[in-house]
């Protein structure tokens, strides 16, 4: 996401980072590679324009902190001009109305709205415990309703029962009736895509509209259009009147400019990204996380967040005592392995921390292969209970019988022993230094195994 601006943006203000004190021939060269980066990154011109003649204007008259370099303060400026470029703030669902809120989804066909309706309810239901029910009003596309009803069972989310040859008003009127009659919170609206041109399909969605008097109608943009999308947005925005915007496949658009125009040019938020294919690859969308992260800056917070997700609080405060008395195994371990395989890999956490841009020759050449969490899982789980209680019990015929049934080979098996052993010793470290606050007093070199 947003690796090739990233890569331009970080690079000039390296060049900056290099100077004592700014001069405005400085500055101005600093600005030719924003407006080159920005418009190689397929950000509308109007939009790069408005955005480096305000970027410069503030950038020269910026009064520099204490103890902050000039070219600091202009990397600063850049953030704060980048996030509200993108919106400012988040923007959450308006759900705050008499339910059953009412969710219209529009857009394209092929822009992803059936996956992020059923990923979008999955959400609801499971962080905001909101009863949702969604519906496919799509009757056009062969099997569209069929793939909501197998998604939203996916998701563990309620479908409205597909009646053949029933029209788009009539479905929209019956989920309503039933959301209405089932107590939902929540009512999910998958309208059929639509050409912004087709002037049928505009008024029926317009039509659908004025029946369900929705709480929210997003529209849902593919981010791999570029400005297609953004132009696409301004239609529907004009058009039906759209009051959030969700991008999808974020995650495989290195250049980003479909986002950091769209919001400008159409005046309505992102609410959400689509970042891969899984029900849970949906994010809201934070202006200044997402800033920091172009400024490769890093995103610690939706690191936390997503961690937060994977492990409650007493399972952590579980885990420590246990880590203290050392009573840490390879049951552990898989649970370990399993939470960062969730949590996106090691290449996510590591795309979320900060400056990860400048290391990504190095990471590239160190070749992180991310089969490798599955090849561990499947060692740990070719053991018996109690081979994985007691680790010690693990010589060289069982590791043999352990690579077989994993599908490795024997190398593999010691070097993940050897990673366990490394944080066995850890651990004995950390107690021996008196748990956490012996580890601060010591220092973290201690409880490294290298020292």
């Amino acid at each position: 996401m947003f690796a090739s601006l990233s890569s331009k943006l970080t690079g000039a203000f390296d060049k900056l980072r290099r100077k004592g004190l700014l001069t405005e021939a400085d500055i101005d060269a600093a600005m030719r590679e924003v407006r080159i980066a920005l418009l190689e990154a397929d950000v509308a011109l109007p939009v790069v324009k408005s955005f480096v003649a305000s970027l410069k204007e503030k950038a020269l008259g910026a009064e520099v902190v204490k103890s902050v370099s000039p070219a600091q303060m202009v990397i600063k400026l850049t953030q704060d001009h980048l996030a509200e470029l993108l919106g400012a703030e988040h923007n959450a669902l308006n759900l705050n109305v008499p339910p059953p809120a009412v969710i219209l989804m529009c857009g394209l066909q092929g822009s992803g709205k059936t996956t992020t309706t059923a990923k979008l309810a999955k959400r609801l239901k499971e962080r905001q415990h909101k009863k949702t029910l969604v519906a496919s009003l799509d009757v056009y596309r062969p099997a569209a309703q069929l793939q909501l009803e197998q998604a939203a069972q996916a998701a563990g989310v309620p479908s409205l029962p597909v009646m053949p040859g029933e029209q788009p008003l009539a479905i929209a009127q019956r989920a309503l009736k039933e959301a209405r009659l089932s107590g939902y919170d929540v009512l999910i609206l998958d309208t059929a895509g639509r050409l912004h041109i087709d002037e049928a399909l505009m008024e029926e969605l317009r039509q659908i509209k004025a029946l369900a008097q929705p709480a929210e109608s997003l529209l849902v943009a593919d981010a791999l259009t570029g400005q297609d999308a953004v132009n696409i947005a301004q239609a529907f925005t004009q058009q039906i009147g759209i009051t959030g915007i969700v991008l999808t496949r974020l995650d495989g658009d290195a250049r980003g400019g479909a986002a950091l125009s769209m919001r400008q040019i159409t005046g309505q938020p992102i609410k959400f990204a689509g970042v891969g294919e899984k029900l849970d690859a949906l994010e809201e969308f934070h202006p200044q996380r997402i800033a920091g992260r172009i400024l490769d800056m890093g995103d610690v917070v939706s690191l936390v967040e997503k961690a937060s997700q994977m492990v409650s609080q007493d399972e952590a405060e579980a885990m420590a005592a246990r880590m203290q008395k050392g009573q840490f195994d390879l049951d552990d371990l898989l649970d370990h392995l399993r939470k960062i395989r969730k949590m996106g890999g090691v290449s996510g956490m590591l795309s979320l921390l900060p400056g990860i841009g400048k290391m990504q020759a190095q990471l590239k050449d160190a070749k992180i292969d991310e089969s490798m969490i599955s090849r561990q899982e499947a060692i740990i789980l070719s053991m018996t209970p109690r081979e994985r209680k007691f680790p010690k019990l693990l010589n060289a015929s069982r590791r043999i019988r352990i690579a077989k049934g994993a599908g490795v080979t024997v190398p593999e098996v010691n070097r993940l022993m050897k990673q366990f052993q490394q944080m066995e010793d850890m651990m004995k470290k950390m107690r021996k230094l008196g748990g956490a606050k012996g580890l601060m007093r010591g220092g973290l070199k201690n409880m490294l195994p290298m020292g």
